[in-house]
């Protein structure tokens, strides 16, 4: 990824994702592995990087994460991200089993859950001195592709203070041994296209032998937990469930991230004053 173009993206933004001009050259400055590659993911996966896209690992996404102000997972995240910047893609391998795929989804009961659980996370954010993030809807309801063992849905997000929604964009790959879960981050404006464009490089992604879904054999863990749960917070949603509520609040806490928004938007901003041109070196 050319640091110099990164840089430019991410300066250009600053208003809406209030990241100071340091910041944006720290983050251009990220150890970025640019396509073409094939990147290890968790030792369980692979992931094809295209040319015109870039990679971080877990330390890379950290430091990425740290910058944006966005909350720390507690867990080896993966990063790919279009090398404008206008989405970027959160990988994490979660080790829970086998997951069942026989259950039904109820959007609306998926929808208020999330939202309450989305509320109680705002307290942790204030006392870090974050701004508050509420669940405006749904962007894309739960749909379930048993063909390829993937789960998608979207939510929208507004930040208390931000003119603008963003979109998480979720999606859970079903493995033998437990879900690969992928966060897309992207701005309302540009879902459609960013959507578009993060599907299209999925297929370049790959469980390793032996650790697909179709690689099940009896005795083999599987989790106590069915499809809703992985859209309602997984293992958290089990504890609310036995009453510890607050756990899904903290699982929601970790995973939003709406602070690209704002880079996407400084995308749209440079593309203008350079004429619309690519990236140069």
């Amino acid at each position: 990824m050319t640091k110099r173009w990164i840089a430019a993206v991410l300066a250009a933004g600053l208003l809406a994702c209030n990241l100071a001009f340091a910041q944006a050259k720290d983050v251009s400055e990220l150890a970025w592995v640019e396509g073409p590659t094939t990147a290890q993911i968790a030792g369980k996966a692979t992931l094809k990087v295209p040319e015109g896209y870039a990679f971080l690992d877990p330390a890379g996404a950290r430091e990425f994460n740290r910058l944006t102000e966005n909350p720390d997972s507690g867990v080896d995240e993966y990063v790919l991200a279009k090398d404008d910047l206008s989405w970027v893609a959160f990988f994490t391998f979660d080790p829970v089993g086998y997951v069942k795929d026989d259950e039904k989804l109820e959007a609306d009961d998926l929808l208020k859950s999330v939202t309450e659980g989305t509320e109680e996370s705002n307290e942790e954010r204030k006392r870090n001195g974050w701004d508050a993030v509420h669940v405006t809807g749904w962007a894309f309801k739960p749909q379930y592709d048993g063909g390829i063992k993937s789960l998608e849905w979207a939510f929208r997000l507004k930040g208390e203070h931000s003119k603008g929604e963003s979109v998480n964009y979720n999606t859970r790959l079903l493995g033998r041994r437990g879900v690969m879960q992928v966060l897309l981050v992207t701005g309302q404006d540009g879902l459609q296209a960013s959507v578009a464009d993060f599907k299209a490089r999925l297929p370049g992604f790959s469980f390793n032998d032996g650790d697909r879904y179709a690689d099940f054999r009896p005795g083999d863990h599987v989790a106590e937990y069915g499809l809703a749960a992985l859209v309602t917070g997984g293992a958290a949603a089990v504890a609310a469930k036995k009453g510890v509520f607050a756990a899904i609040g903290i699982f929601l806490l970790k995973m939003w991230k709406v602070l690209l928004v704002g880079l996407a938007g400084g995308f749209a901003a440079i593309r203008k004053f350079f004429g619309g041109k690519g990236a140069q070196s």
